[in-house]
């Protein structure tokens, strides 16, 4: 588990859970115990989100909805959290939940954690998804740079020429046009 995503996680659940002690519990708890909290009723959601992320960096797929929903949460540090542990959950419902989630335009302004971790993955979904996400991005006034950025580049860590296209059509775009231009040149040619 990567040490870093580990201490900030738990430095924020535990200022959100305040004195309760089952932070710690929740920190130490065997993989059973862990799907308990996941299953059982009036569970907070900081106790979830840690038993969740458990159970997915150790790659027991109990957790995969609860982090399919924290991946689409409002708060990023959720959104983050839930990615690291999908992306080493090795669960194959994965991509597709994401590439469903970042292409979900009703929720497009939490799409930067799905974009970011389709492009880890590496799966079939991600190109299509990244492409269809950047195209949208385009339009005159959209507000979602972050997102628009995150495509982009993760299309020219992709490497695939599918994404020519759209990539040169970003090239007009302030803000987007060096991250776009970077990723034209790392497309095979």
């Amino acid at each position: 588990m990567d040490q870093d995503v580990w201490r900030s996680l738990l430095t924020r659940v535990s200022k959100e859970a305040g004195e309760d002690p089952r932070v710690e519990w929740l920190a130490a708890a065997g993989d059973e115990e862990l799907n308990a909290v996941l299953t059982a009723p009036q569970e907070p959601l900081w106790a979830r989100e840690l038993a969740a992320f458990r159970l997915g960096v150790a790659g027991d797929r109990r957790a995969f909805e609860t982090l399919v929903l924290l991946l689409n949460h409002r708060e990023p540090a959720r959104c983050a959290a839930a990615a690291h542990a999908l992306a080493r959950l090795g669960d194959p419902r994965t991509a597709r939940a994401a590439a469903a989630l970042a292409t979900n335009e009703l929720r497009v302004a939490y799409a930067l954690h799905p974009v970011r971790l389709l492009v880890a993955l590496r799966a079939p979904e991600a190109v299509p998804a990244l492409i269809a996400v950047l195209e949208r991005r385009l339009a005159p006034g959209d507000r979602y740079q972050a997102v628009a950025l995150a495509c982009a580049d993760g299309l020219g860590e992709l490497g695939d020429p599918c994404a020519g296209p759209v990539l040169r059509a970003a090239l007009t775009r302030p803000g987007l046009a060096i991250v776009a231009r970077g990723a034209l040149d790392r497309l095979p040619r």
